[in-house]
């Protein structure tokens, strides 16, 4: 990334994505999209964001870099739980709601997470992969992005967390 691009999207808040020009670009607007919750009945996206700061991992149970995030992620929720709405979309890619329900069963989530059925979720938010983090402030702005495990959920998230 060019550093004057670098120094604007730091300057306004933004950080700088871990993976960069992968994904839904930093500072666009939230998409409208409606999935599924795991029992199949439709959910639209927009209940978990514009209303405060949201963090969304695209997520699937056989994912090992997920798996890896588990902690920094489950950090930045009891840290931040109670002021940013966290969720989860499993992909439907060698996968079933069936075997995600099982898995919850096995190792639930605190948050909740959401069925992403036919993709509308995944081609939406240009997600690249799973371990795809997006976050964003309380009007539904990008204001980060990252895959893989490396990623630090917490910083990510305190800069679009309203309080101390």
């Amino acid at each position: 990334m060019a550093a004057s691009l670098w120094l604007a999207a730091a300057a306004s808040g933004l950080l700088v994505a871990q993976e960069a020009e992968a994904g839904i670009a930093l500072g666009a607007t939230a998409p409208a999209v409606t999935i599924a919750d795991l029992a199949g009945r439709p959910v639209a996206l927009a209940e978990f964001i514009g209303r405060q700061p949201a963090l969304i991992e695209f997520w699937a149970t056989w994912c090992p870099l997920c798996r890896a995030l588990e902690p920094e992620l489950e950090a930045a929720h009891r840290r931040f739980g109670q002021r940013v709405r966290f969720v989860a979309v499993a992909v439907a890619v060698n996968e079933t709601a069936a075997g995600v329900r099982r898995h919850l069963a096995r190792h639930p989530m605190p948050f909740p997470l959401l069925w992403d059925t036919n993709g509308n979720a995944t081609r939406a938010f240009q997600a690249p992969s799973t371990s795809y983090v997006v976050v964003l402030d309380g009007q539904g702005k990008v204001a980060y992005t990252g895959v893989g495990a490396d990623q630090d959920l917490e910083a990510a998230v305190a800069r679009v967390a309203p309080g101390p």
